[in-house]
């Protein structure tokens, strides 16, 4: 990747040492989908976000004076389970930096990386997955690390809620939760099911986004497109009030594949991630010191115990 920083955001913003956003691009595609192009998708999504506005008008905030350090991208391709190794590994490094750490794919199976990363170092997670598909099949084409397995540690180790789902396999009912889960076509009928989503949620929640969870008529450029997702401004409402409510620790964008013949997916993905952290630091000025509430003590957990049930969320 030939681009320097975010958004080409002045150099003053994009230090590491100051900065209080990390962003890890990982272009991989490796375990197939329907449609290709993910491992493009982080530079197509840099590339617009270099011709996007910076100002957000709703929070009135330009986020990226925050700091955001664009870091080099993680381009380990020998496998899928060495990719994912890469990724816990990196994304754990800047964690322990103290910064706000997100990540752009790739494939969903880039998730499982960065859940586990965070499952181990923030205390009761709750994995907040947007997607249409479940993911949650332990192992498929004989690989526990297929992007249709990207959810399956985090069913089995984390507080995992799932919203928008609208594709699975049967057997994926074996690890699912139904009462965590928010099918597409009772949400379309059910105008509480963003209130109710948040009160399963513990404080500290990490999104994985992948964007087939949006509605195919406004992002036709996913790795396995389907009908009948969310459209923009429900989305935002949904991650405005989840930022807002609890302490969002992080978050992954999976699955964009870019067309070279229409960019309207690209500008949606550039402001989809400026929105998230206009969301996540609305409230604070670039002055501010940043703590991303890290526990050290915690941070040597094992990643397969449930999390513990916590009666006050």
């Amino acid at each position: 990747m030939k681009i320097k920083t975010y958004a080409g955001i002045p150099e003053e913003f994009a230090k590491l040492e100051s900065a209080k956003v990390v962003l890890i691009p990982v272009p991989y595609e490796g375990t197939g989908a329907s449609q290709s192009g993910a491992s493009k998708g982080p530079e197509a999504f840099l590339e617009a976000s270099e011709n996007m506005g910076l100002y957000d008008i709703e929070t009135a905030t330009e986020v990226y004076k925050q700091g955001i350090f664009l870091a080099d991208a993680v381009k380990e391709n020998s496998s899928t389970e060495a990719m994912v190794k890469a990724v816990h590994e990196i994304t754990k490094k800047y964690i322990k930096r103290n910064k706000f750490v997100t990540i752009f794919g790739g494939e969903h199976s880039v998730s499982i990386g960065t859940i586990r990363a965070f499952n181990e170092t923030f205390n009761n997670l709750t994995v907040l997955h947007l997607d249409a598909h479940a993911n949650l099949n332990k192992t498929h084409k004989g690989s526990s690390f297929n992007s249709a397995c990207a959810a399956y540690e985090a069913s089995q180790t984390t507080n995992l809620i799932q919203v928008g789902i609208r594709s699975m396999d049967v057997m994926e009912k074996t690890f699912m939760d139904e009462e965590k889960t928010y099918f597409a076509h009772e949400m379309a009928v059910d105008d509480t099911w963003m209130d109710s989503a948040i009160d399963q949620m513990t404080d500290n929640v990490f999104i994985t986004f992948d964007v087939s969870a949006l509605d195919i008529s406004i992002m036709p450029n996913s790795g396995n497109p389907q009908p009948g997702g969310l459209f923009w401004y429900e989305t935002l409402d949904f991650l405005k009030q989840v930022f807002a409510e609890k302490n969002v620790v992080g978050f992954d964008i999976m699955e964009f594949c870019p067309n070279e013949h229409n960019k309207a997916s690209d500008a949606l993905v550039a402001r989809l991630y400026n929105k998230m952290l206009s969301y996540k630091f609305q409230d604070e000025d670039a002055g501010d010191s940043y703590d991303n509430s890290f526990d050290n003590s915690f941070v040597n957990k094992s990643s397969n115990s449930k999390f513990e049930e916590d009666d006050d969320y």
